[in-house]
């Protein structure tokens, strides 16, 4: 496996391009609701969950987790993948290869390690892409597995919501959930999956109601994690309004 090779300068060039270009570019808003280091989680390592349906995922959970101070975040990412982006170890990336047992054993000790550490970690569950509307919410035990290693760590889930709604770009929104502080340690790994999956799960829907209800604007609660421009629409309406002057 491909361990993560943290570079802090590459990161902090990385995180501007990523925020000023990339991600403005290519979204009209990214919200977050609720909190990324809730107090109850406080002085454990925490290992944050999220659902996985687009390329975007990683450089959105990059971004939010890049705004946290005092911890070190650490990404699960496709070992195909990294080889092909390697730089993104600088970033805290680190590799799982799911064609071998062999690695995805070294990849969750990793990631026990890691969280021992004191670092934070991030992986999805669900092991691959799937369409943002697929049911059910199904997670492999790789995530039981670790916390059974390090039964010590609280558990965030984080969902992801994404769609083109009322503007040109797509819009994006994370929500932290309740941290989950369960006796890991006491628990078989199926019990463990089951209960990250109904919590995940259920999440999801919440989520993807709260934006459904306000059918397509942004609710309120989530605040914007960056400054975005006006959208190609916002642009012809502004301009329509100066005609009409």
């Amino acid at each position: 496996m491909l361990e993560a090779a943290k570079s802090r300068s590459f990161d902090r060039w990385f995180y501007c391009y990523n925020s000023l270009y990339l991600l403005r570019r290519h979204f009209h808003f990214i919200g977050l609701s609720g909190e990324l280091q809730p107090p109850a989680a406080a002085g454990r390592p925490v290992l944050y969950l999220m659902n996985h349906s687009s390329w975007w995922d990683g450089l959105l959970a990059y971004h939010a987790a890049g705004r946290l101070s005092g911890t070190r975040h650490y990404f699960m990412m496709e070992e195909e993948q990294l080889r092909k982006y390697a730089f993104f170890r600088k970033l805290g990336a680190y590799s799982i290869n799911r064609s071998s047992t062999g690695d995805v054993s070294a990849s969750l000790r990793y990631t026990a390690r890691l969280l021992h550490e004191g670092g934070s970690v991030w992986i999805y569950p669900e092991g691959e892409i799937l369409p943002l509307g697929h049911r059910p919410l199904v997670l492999k035990e790789g995530a039981a597995l670790v916390l059974r290693m390090c039964p010590q760590a609280a558990v965030v889930p984080v969902t992801l919501y994404h769609g083109l709604f009322r503007h040109t770009r797509p819009e994006a929104t994370l929500l932290a959930g309740a941290p989950l502080l369960l006796p890991w340690g006491e628990m078989d790994r199926r019990s463990i999956s089951r209960e990250l999956e109904a919590a995940l799960g259920a999440q999801l829907e919440a989520h993807s109601g709260q934006i459904l209800n306000h059918k397509g604007y942004m609710p309120e609660s989530f605040r914007p994690l960056m400054k975005t421009g006006r959208s190609t629409n916002e642009w012809l309406d502004a301009l329509k309004g100066r005609v009409r002057r």
